[in-house]
């Protein structure tokens, strides 16, 4: 029972991640993926859904419009969050992932 609560759970993450990398268009986006190897995109596409994922998970992090890139393991969040301490808990996580060797953080502070 708990395994199928857990594929659940795990499924409906992975779909949200999906559809944020789907509708993601922002103006300071990560460099062009043209001089990636397909190995190295195959595994940037796996840390930016590992990094949606922890994003969405993570507690201490309130917001769902993060925009997350990766190009050949750098991270680039942007999007909105409500206060410095988001921002700071978002770059956080993300140095948390395996795979991230630095993240970019334009996150913007939504204005009161």
């Amino acid at each position: 029972m708990k395994t199928i609560h857990l594929l659940k759970t795990a499924g409906s993450i992975a779909c949200v991640a999906f559809a944020l990398n789907a509708t993601a268009q922002t103006s300071a986006s990560a460099p062009p993926a043209s001089s990636e190897s397909i190995g190295q995109h195959i595994d940037d596409g796996t840390i930016t859904t590992k990094v949606k994922a922890e994003l969405l998970g993570a507690k201490n992090v309130k917001s769902t419009h993060i925009h997350v890139k990766t190009r050949k393991g750098v991270v680039w969040l942007t999007g909105t969050v409500p206060s410095a301490d988001d921002k700071l808990a978002a770059q956080d996580v993300v140095e948390g992932v395996k795979g991230v060797t630095s993240v970019k953080n334009r996150l913007k502070i939504a204005a009161e």
